[in-house]
């Protein structure tokens, strides 16, 4: 059983995937949990498992829901959050002018503004008591333009960057702030995003386990890491990013997916 420094937790997109993977971790090592998610039954059979689970419905791709989770974050009147897990997020493949643009909207207002207005609300609350930890989960998408799937590659190329910004002007605040970029990752995200076609022909060897990905997440946010990059594969693909022409990185992408 790992052992985390943090003494109460909010994980957004708790109900599947990297997430429920996080409040399990979490909730199994002691840590008092939020889980917070759209779907209830989902959140209810989770806490059903554990006492230190709290559920929170909250649909973040509403100003409503954002809004609840932010006076959460904020309520000084309750145990204090030192850990913000910003998780919830979705895809959409399909070329930019085929993809229904109400979808492609609520995409980036769950990916980039509920995440952002999460992380104010996080920092602004921890700043002040000298401690705290931040996690966005973004994804390797985030290191290069990503055809048939641009827009949710855009949103995770912003996570990134603004996490980046804020594990530097954190420095020496007691807040330590990482990115989780994984790669290919067995959950429900291609049955939702509709990218079952392109997850098809992915190697075995490239797939990482939801429960890995959750613990390289936890592990290196405790540690202060700025970037958490699971399986060896995907830190070298990030390398490559950095490293080649982006010309050429596009190209290498769009074959990938199927877009060339």
């Amino acid at each position: 059983m790992a052992r985390y420094p943090f003494t109460c937790a909010l994980v957004t997109g708790a109900s599947s995937g990297i997430g429920y993977e996080m409040a399990i971790q979490l909730a199994t090592s002691g840590v008092p949990v939020i889980a917070v998610a759209r779907r209830r039954d989902r959140l209810e059979q989770l806490a059903a498992q554990f006492k230190n689970i709290e559920v929170m419905v909250a649909d973040l791709s509403t100003p409503e829901g954002v809004g609840q989770v932010e006076s959460r974050i904020s309520d000084s009147s309750k145990t204090p959050i030192d850990l913000v897990v910003n998780n919830a997020g979705f895809g959409s493949s399909g070329l930019m002018h085929e993809v229904d643009v109400d979808r492609l909207s609520r995409e980036i207002g769950v990916n980039v503004l509920a995440l952002t207005r999460l992380s104010h609300a996080a920092v602004n609350a921890m700043v002040p008591r000298g401690r705290g930890y931040l996690l966005n989960v973004s994804s390797i998408a985030s290191f290069q333009a990503g055809p048939s799937s641009a827009v949710y590659s855009a949103t995770k190329a912003f996570v990134t960057s603004l996490t980046e910004a804020l594990h530097a002007e954190l420095s020496g605040t007691g807040v330590r702030v990482t990115a989780l970029c994984p790669g290919f990752t067995r959950t429900e995200f291609s049955d939702v995003s509709g990218t079952l076609s392109i997850a098809t022909q992915v190697p075995e060897f490239a797939w990482l386990d939801a429960t890995d990905v959750a613990r390289a997440g936890l592990r290196d946010v405790a540690r202060g890491r700025t970037l958490s990059i699971p399986g060896a594969i995907y830190k070298g693909l990030a390398a490559v990013s950095s490293a080649f022409p982006r010309a050429l990185v596009r190209r290498i992408t769009a074959f990938a997916t199927g877009s060339r």
